[in-house]
C-alpha cells in the first residue's frame, strides 16, 4: 500500500512537470506575439522593468563540488527545511536537473540549484539532494511572486564568495607570534616611512625592507620582548669592537631592557640592525676609504652585501662569530689583534708598568783599557718582559741585550735612540692606552681591511707576492708558508713614493729595455741636455723625437742597464714594476728608500726561478737557466696563470718568532691615518676622494743643437705622430688600465 502511494505521488510529480513545461512554452509564445503587437511606448515601459535573464549554466561537475564545501554550513536554516523533503523523496529519480525546460522556465532557481548541487554531497547521502532541487524548480512557475524571488536569489552566492577571500590576511598574519604582532606592525610602519632615519645607504634600506618583509616584519633580535640568542650574540660582538681595532662608539647598542612598548622595541630593533650593518661594512672594508689617505693607493673594492649580512648573521648558530667573520682572515692581522690586546693590558697576565728610578746605562768594553759596565736594577726583569726579551727573563742586569732593545723602542717611539733607560723612555713605556704603539697597531689593522680577502690564486696553491715597504722586504708565499724572501729598495719619500696596490704579475722580461719615465725625461734629462748635449750619449741612452716634437729616451738591454737583467711586470696605472739593478751596494743599508718608485730586487735570478716554478712547475727553472738567457735581446716569459702582487705598508707586524716589530713611518702614512681617526668625521671617512687622472701626454720639446737623435723625427710606423705611449712601451698594452669609478690619481707616478 505504501509502495503504491509512493509511486502515485511520483507519477503526479511527473505530470505536474509536464504541465508546467506546456504552460511555460505557451506563455512564451504568447509573450512573443504580444511583443510583436506592442507599441513603441509599451516597449519602452517594458524595457524599464528588469527581467531575470536565463542562466544557461551547465550542471555542476566534480570539480565544482570540491571547490565549495562550506556553503551548506553557512545556512543551517535551509538545511533544516530540506531534511524532511530529502527523507520523503528518497526513491525519486534524478532526471529533473538535465531537462531543458528547467533552464528555460526557472532561470532564477538555477543559481540556488547549482549551490545545492555543490554543497549537498558533503552529507552522508549525496544522491538524495536531487529531488529537493526538483521541488524547487517546479514550485517556481506556480507561485505568482516567482520572478521577484528569482531576481533576489542570485544576490546570495556573490555575498558568500566575497566573504571567503577576507580570510587570507588572517592566515598570513598567523605566522607571527601573537606576542610579537604589535612590534611587527610598528616595524612595518617604520620601515615603510622612516627607514632613512636609521639607514643612510640606499642598498641597506632596500635590504632591510626585503629581509623584514620576508618574515612579515617579525622582530629578529627579540621574541616576546626578550632578547634572542642572535640578538645577544650581535650585541656582544659590537661591544667588543675595540678588540678588532674598531671604535665601539661607532656601533651604539640600544637599551632593550628599557624598551617596554611596541614602539620602543621596534625602534631598538632597527637601531641594532643599523649598528650590525655598520660593523660588518667597516670590519670588511675599513673605517676610512684608502683614497682619504693618499693618491698613491689603489686596492680593489670588496664591499659587503647587506642582504648577505642579514641572512648570514640571523641564521648562524653563533651570531657573534658570524659577524666577526667580516674582519680580515689573514694570519698577520690576527697576530696584530693579539698584540693589541697585550698592549692594552687585556692579554694574558697583568699589564706591565715600569717603576721610576735612576737612569740605566750600559757601557760596552773598549779594548783592554775600559771594561764592560753592566748595572743591576730590580726593574730590569719587568723591562725584559715589557720589551719581549725571553732570554734570561729574571736577570736584573741591564746588559747589552736590554740596552739594544731599549734603543730600538726609542727609535720606534721617535725618541733619541741612546739605549739609556731615562725618565722619558719610562714614560713612553708606560704611556696610556692611546699611546703611539697602540695607534700604530690600529692603523696597520685598518690597512689590512683594504687588502683583498684572498691574497693569492687558488689554482696555484694560493701563491702570491707580498712586499712590505717600511721593512724593505719581499716574500713569496704559497699554501700559507713563506717560499722565498729577499731585500728590496723602494721609492723615496715624497713624489717618488712607491704606491700601495694589488695587481697580477703576468710575465717576466729578461734583458729589458729601460724606457725612461716621462718625469725623469722632462725633470732631469732634458734640463741636463741644455747643459751638455752629449750627456745622454755618454750614458748609453737613446733619444727619439716624434713628429709632434715630444721625445722618448730609452736604454737598450745590457749589463749596465738601469733595470739590470730582469724586469717583473704587473701592469698598473702607476707605471711601477720590480726589477734588477746594477747598484747592488744599496741592499746593505738598513733603510732602502732610494728609487723613483719602482722596486729593486736583490736576487732577481732566484726570484724569477721561484715564480716560474710556481706557474710552470714542469719546466724546472733554475737561477742558472735564467742567467743563461742574459744577452742583448728582450725575452718575455709569460705566466700561464698570473700571480697576485700585493704592495703593503706594514709599520707594525709580528715576526716569525712571535715578537711585535715596529718600523719607521717612512712615508707618513701612519701619521695621516692617526690624525684622521682621532678627528673622525664619522661615516664621511668611507666616501671616495677623487684625485686627478694620470696624464700620459708629452709636451713638445726644442732640443739644443748637438743632441744625437736616433730616429731624427721620423716617427713610428703604426703609431700616431706622438709615438707609442710610455705605458705601451713598458707593458705592451694598447691603452693604460682605466681608473676605478670614483678614483683618480693625484699625479702621474713615473719611475
Amino acid at each position: 500500500m505504501l509502495d503504491c502511494s509512493n509511486h502515485r505521488r511520483g507519477f503526479d510529480r511527473v505530470l505536474m512537470t509536464v504541465a508546467a513545461t506546456f504552460l511555460t512554452v505557451s506563455a512564451t509564445s504568447a509573450l512573443a506575439q504580444d511583443q510583436a503587437r506592442s507599441s513603441a511606448a509599451e516597449l519602452a515601459i517594458e524595457a524599464a522593468i528588469p527581467r531575470p535573464e536565463p542562466a544557461n549554466v551547465p550542471p555542476p561537475t566534480a570539480a565544482d563540488i570540491k571547490l565549495d564545501t562550506t556553503a551548506a554550513v553557512q545556512d543551517p536554516a535551509k538545511d533544516a527545511m530540506r531534511e524532511p523533503t530529502k527523507a520523503e523523496a528518497a526513491p525519486a529519480p534524478d532526471k529533473v536537473e538535465t531537462k531543458p525546460s528547467d533552464v528555460a522556465t526557472t532561470p532564477a532557481a538555477d543559481a540556488p540549484k547549482s549551490e545545492t548541487a555543490k554543497t549537498e554531497p558533503t552529507k552522508s547521502e549525496p544522491t538524495k539532494s536531487e529531488p529537493a532541487k526538483s521541488d524547487t524548480a517546479t514550485a517556481v512557475p506556480t507561485a505568482p511572486a516567482a520572478p521577484a524571488a528569482a531576481a533576489a536569489a542570485p544576490a546570495e552566492p556573490p555575498k558568500e564568495i566575497a566573504k571567503e577571500p577576507a580570510a587570507e590576511p588572517v592566515k598570513a598574519a598567523s605566522n607571527v607570534p601573537a606576542a610579537d604582532q604589535p612590534v611587527a606592525d610598528k616595524l612595518k610602519d617604520m620601515i615603510g616611512t622612516k627607514s632613512s632615519r636609521y639607514f643612510d645607504r640606499k642598498n641597506e634600506r632596500a635590504a632591510v625592507e626585503k629581509f623584514y618583509g620576508a618574515r612579515e616584519f617579525a622582530p629578529v633580535w627579540t621574541q616576546a620582548g626578550s632578547l634572542t640568542a642572535a640578538g645577544k650574540g650581535v650585541i656582544a660582538r659590537l661591544k667588543d669592537a675595540a678588540s678588532d681595532g674598531l671604535n665601539p662608539a661607532d656601533y651604539p647598542v640600544p637599551d632593550f631592557a628599557a624598551a617596554t612598548t611596541p614602539d620602543a622595541l621596534a625602534e631598538a630593533e632597527l637601531k641594532l640592525t643599523a649598528s650590525m650593518l655598520d660593523y660588518a661594512r667597516q670590519a670588511q672594508s675599513g673605517r676610512m676609504h684608502w683614497s682619504q689617505v693618499s693618491a698613491d693607493i689603489l686596492y680593489p673594492e670588496h664591499p659587503v652585501d647587506p642582504n648577505e649580512v642579514l641572512t648570514k648573521v640571523t641564521t648562524a648558530a653563533d651570531a657573534s662569530a658570524a659577524l666577526d667573520s667580516y674582519n680580515p682572515p689573514q694570519k698577520l692581522y690576527k697576530e696584530l689583534k693579539a698584540k693589541l690586546a697585550q698592549l692594552r693590558g687585556q692579554g694574558e697576565g697583568p699589564m706591565i708598568e715600569i717603576g721610576d728610578g735612576p737612569a740605566l746605562k750600559y757601557t760596552p768594553a773598549r779594548g783592554k783599557k775600559q771594561a764592560e759596565v753592566v748595572v743591576e736594577d730590580p726593574r730590569v726583569p719587568q723591562l725584559r718582559a715589557k720589551l719581549g726579551i725571553t732570554e734570561n727573563a729574571n736577570d736584573a742586569r741591564y746588559d747589552a741585550t736590554v740596552a739594544e732593545a731599549v734603543r730600538k723602542f726609542q727609535d720606534g717611539a721617535e725618541l733619541k735612540a741612546t739605549g739609556i733607560l731615562d725618565d722619558r723612555t719610562v714614560k713612553a713605556l708606560n704611556s696610556p692606552k692611546r699611546d703611539r704603539q697602540i695607534d700604530t697597531v690600529l692603523v696597520n689593522m685598518e690597512r689590512w681591511r683594504w687588502l683583498p680577502r684572498d691574497l693569492g690564486v687558488p689554482s696555484l696553491g694560493d701563491a702570491y707576492v707580498i712586499l712590505n715597504i717600511p721593512d724593505y722586504t719581499l716574500k713569496v708565499m704559497q699554501r700559507g708558508q713563506q717560499v722565498w724572501t729577499t731585500r728590496v729598495v723602494t721609492g723615496k719619500p715624497g713624489q717618488h713614493a712607491t704606491p700601495l696596490l694589488s695587481e697580477t704579475m703576468k710575465y717576466i722580461t729578461v734583458n729589458p729595455t729601460w724606457n725612461v719615465p716621462p718625469s725623469i725625461v722632462y725633470n732631469e734629462y732634458l734640463p741636463a741636455l741644455q747643459q751638455d748635449p752629449t750627456v745622454l750619449q755618454r750614458m748609453g741612452l737613446r733619444l727619439e723625437q716624434n713628429r709632434d716634437g715630444s721625445v722618448h729616451i730609452s736604454q737598450p738591454p745590457g749589463e749596465a742597464n738601469a733595470l739590470g737583467r730582469v724586469r717583473f711586470n704587473f701592469p698598473n696605472k702607476f707605471l711601477v714594476y720590480q726589477h734588477d739593478t746594477p747598484d747592488k751596494y744599496l741592499f746593505a743599508k738598513e733603510e732602502r728608500a732610494f728609487s723613483h718608485g719602482c722596486m729593486r730586487v736583490q736576487n732577481p735570478d732566484q726570484y724569477a726561478s721561484v715564480l716560474l716554478n710556481i706557474t710552470m712547475p714542469n719546466e724546472h727553472y733554475t737561477p742558472e737557466r735564467i742567467r743563461s738567457m742574459y744577452g742583448s735581446s728582450e725575452i718575455d716569459l709569460k705566466f700561464p696563470t698570473p700571480i697576485p702582487v700585493n704592495i703593503t705598508y706594514q709599520t707594525a707586524f709580528v715576526d716569525d718568532a712571535g715578537k711585535l716589530q715596529f718600523r719607521r713611518d717612512v712615508y707618513g702614512r701612519d701619521a695621516t691615518m692617526i690624525n684622521i681617526l682621532k678627528n673622525s668625521r664619522g661615516k664621511d671617512l668611507e666616501s671616495v676622494v677623487a684625485h686627478s687622472q694620470p696624464s700620459y701626454s708629452r709636451p713638445a720639446t726644442t732640443l739644443p743643437s748637438g743632441v744625437a737623435i736616433a730616429n731624427n723625427g721620423g716617427g713610428f710606423g703604426g703609431f700616431s705622430s706622438s709615438g707609442p705611449s710610455f705605458f705601451e712601451r713598458l707593458f705592451g698594452a694598447p691603452t693604460p688600465p682605466p681608473a676605478p669609478v670614483g678614483r683618480r690619481s693625484q699625479r702621474v707616478f713615473t719611475r
